[in-house]
């Protein structure tokens, strides 16, 4: 049972959230170009919504980008460039938890903002504070798999998930054998970003397909009122 819920989970599982990614992105798109946007809440508390909001899109691309050059790149590349599996290693720890303490302290600020703040409550939908919610998970997962890495240093674990990613892209059969052995906090991580990627299309985070490097430098936030009556958004 172990090995067949091991299986669907990371050898199945991943096509079907891609796939979902992929097609439901599309058609939102197509069908609902309006909603392809990050729907602001009024500008409230908008010191803490600035700063949070910067620590985190910096803070996610980072990790974003870390791990799909990190898991998607030839191994044969780095042994060609003299980057040895341990130092790939250090530097995934040393930036990936920068990054990560700044995604979840913006993350945290922008939930705070979302929970406290009676008036962004009720503009905000479902989606809006369950993704939060997902995502700050996800960080302290990923935090967490530090302290897995550091008795790992030479970097073998690592080159794992790169051949099993590697292996999903390629559609190798046995692309979830690679990581059976690794531990249970990395195959949390893995289950719970691959749902992430399940849930993007219904959620706000599509808005991050559209250029998201301006995060980096806008500077400011457009207000959007919904068309809903008060007593329909309080009742969400």
């Amino acid at each position: 049972m172990e090995v067949h819920m091991h299986n669907f989970f990371f050898g199945i599982y991943p096509y079907i959230a891609l796939s979902v990614l992929v097609i439901g992105s599309i058609a939102r798109y197509e069908r609902d170009p309006f909603t392809w946007k990050s729907s602001s809440s009024q500008l409230l508390r908008r010191k803490q919504l600035m700063i949070g909001s910067v620590l985190f899109h910096v803070g996610i691309l980072v990790i974003f980008f870390g791990h799909l050059f990190g898991l998607l790149t030839p191994i044969w590349i780095f042994d060609a460039l003299g980057i040895s599996h341990g130092a790939k290693q250090v530097l995934a720890i040393v930036a990936g938890g920068i990054a990560g303490i700044f995604a979840l302290v913006g993350g945290l600020m922008l939930l705070h903002r979302r929970l406290m703040d009676p008036r962004v409550r009720a503009t905000s939908s479902f989606a809006d504070t369950g993704i939060l919610f997902l995502l700050m998970a996800q960080l302290v997962l990923g935090l967490g798999t530090i302290l897995v890495s550091l008795q790992h240093l030479d970097g073998h674990e690592m080159t794992k998930f790169m051949s099993w990613a590697q292996g999903i892209f390629t559609f190798q059969a046995d692309a979830a054998a690679q990581i059976t052995d690794v531990s249970w906090l990395f195959k949390l991580h893995l289950v719970l970003g691959l749902t992430i990627f399940l849930v993007f299309p219904f959620t706000r985070l599509v808005h991050m397909l559209s250029a998201p490097v301006r995060y980096l430098w806008r500077p400011g936030y457009q207000v959007v009122r919904s068309r809903r009556r008060p007593s329909q958004m309080a009742g969400e």
